[in-house]
């Protein structure tokens, strides 16, 4: 028993002196964090990024609708059936079983 209040009371020691030390460290962070954000440089650059995103976003929002048009019209109807095809065994799939004795993309 004398062990385990030992135990106990030097965990708290170290947390509390640990803690004492680690918020001593967070400060200092923190002031190095905000003089960064604070810099005049950083400000133009984050603002440079930020007008270059909204340029390129209804880009890239096209691109990507795009492509997933061209997934929903893909038929995936008896996928379950190919060789090497790992699916979900909740659904009645076969999953890890394959007809090859060569390693697919599907069961590396």
């Amino acid at each position: 028993m004398f062990n385990k209040t030992l135990t106990l009371v030097a965990g708290a020691a170290g947390y509390v002196l640990g803690a004492r030390a680690g918020r001593e460290r967070y400060d200092q962070i923190k002031e190095q964090a905000d003089r960064l954000m604070n810099n005049p440089t950083v400000q133009k650059a984050a603002a440079d990024a930020q007008g270059v995103m909204a340029e390129k976003a209804p880009v890239i929002k096209d691109k990507v609708a795009g492509k997933r048009k061209k997934a929903d019209d893909i038929d995936v109807t008896g996928a379950d059936d190919l060789p090497g095809t790992v699916s979900n065994p909740a659904t009645g799939g076969s999953a890890g079983k394959s007809s090859t004795s060569k390693p697919t993309q599907a069961n590396v």
